[in-house]
């Protein structure tokens, strides 16, 4: 029967790039593409001799061909952070839209499973806490935010409507923030924002009155859980996150500690639509995929800072906050 073949997209970004090693690991050939608008090839790099790795340099918002059999698809294909989907909010809607529409083409005409990567974005500016899958959000659709948010919710849509219409098997994570090795240090998002800024000796900047909540998931439990996602026989959104809820004023302080610096926080306006608490129900998650996180704050913290410890001195540098409002995301 030959070994089963997974087209991973957005590969060498973040999650991307975890994935494609988990895969190999569970011995399937894997297929990564991305067209590195926000992907970096030093995640992957370390795949590219083996026998059962491909890389394809592609914009999965134009068509997508794959030669031969595929049995799943995992559409990661997305720019993840404020900072990128501020900067090209075209391509983001377009990779939400127009990728997801040809992926999952491509997967009805392959019948292999598709899997896709919406978020806890989703949910919006939330007036339910927790959030389980059945809250259906508060979105602003022409804020500064609607390009990502409303891409996802576009993204589930059509997920959703290939599989009603089309009969393709179809699985939907909503991932919430997740950190871990492999983040982009100058992205935009609070835990590579505070710990750049810790390692520059900078003060950490607090947007609002720190008093707004997030949950921090570490990568590895995150794909685990995505893991279990596609291989389940359940298609309706499910929430993959940490419920261990802390203040982004709460986190600041946990990072100087981390990082044994003397800085600050300083407080800075809330951006327009920022989420005010983020915390997800995994009640699903626990009960259909057995999942739930394993890597505590504390732990999985030590292991990011150590990686980000280990970049390159000018990777420190931060490039983009001059032009670019960061966001406690």
């Amino acid at each position: 029967m030959g070994r089963k073949r997974v087209l991973i997209t957005g590969a060498a970004g973040f999650l991307g790039s975890h994935l494609c090693d988990r895969f190999i690991k569970e011995g399937y050939y894997v297929i990564a593409m991305d067209n590195l608008i926000t992907g970096d090839l030093k995640n992957i790099e370390h795949l590219f001799g083996l026998e059962s790795f491909e890389f394809a340099h592609h914009d999965v918002s134009k068509f997508v061909h794959v030669p031969g059999k595929l049995d799943y698809i995992l559409h990661f294909a997305s720019p993840a952070s404020p900072i990128d989907y501020l900067k090209i909010p075209i391509q983001t809607l377009k990779v939400g839209s127009l990728g997801t529409h040809n992926l999952l083409g491509l997967a009805k005409n392959k019948k292999a499973r598709m899997l896709i990567a919406s978020t806890s974005e989703v949910y919006g500016d939330p007036s339910v806490n927790p959030q389980p899958e059945e809250y259906w959000g508060n979105v602003n659709p022409v804020g500064p935010r609607g390009v990502y948010d409303e891409a996802k919710r576009f993204q589930e849509a059509m997920t959703m409507a290939y599989h009603t219409f089309h009969g393709v098997e179809t699985r939907i994570v909503r991932i919430f923030n997740t950190y871990g090795p492999r983040m982009r240090l100058n992205d935009g998002r609070v835990l590579p924002a505070f710990i750049g800024q810790a390692l520059r000796g900078e003060d950490l900047t607090v947007f609002g009155d720190g008093s707004q909540t997030r949950s921090f998931c570490y990568v590895d439990d995150l794909i685990e859980g995505i893991y279990r996602l596609l291989l389940s026989d359940y298609v309706m959104p499910v929430n993959i996150g940490n419920p261990d809820e802390i203040t982004i004023k709460q986190f600041g302080e946990e990072i100087i500690k981390l990082t044994g610096t003397n800085q600050k926080l300083v407080l800075r306006d809330l951006p327009v639509d920022d989420p005010k608490q983020r915390r997800p129900d995994i009640t699903k998650a626990r009960e259909i995929l057995g999942w739930e996180p394993k890597v505590s704050r504390e732990e999985g913290l030590k292991i990011t800072y150590e990686y980000f410890k280990s970049l390159p001195a000018e990777a420190l540098i931060n490039k983009e906050h001059k032009d670019f409002t960061t966001y406690n995301r």
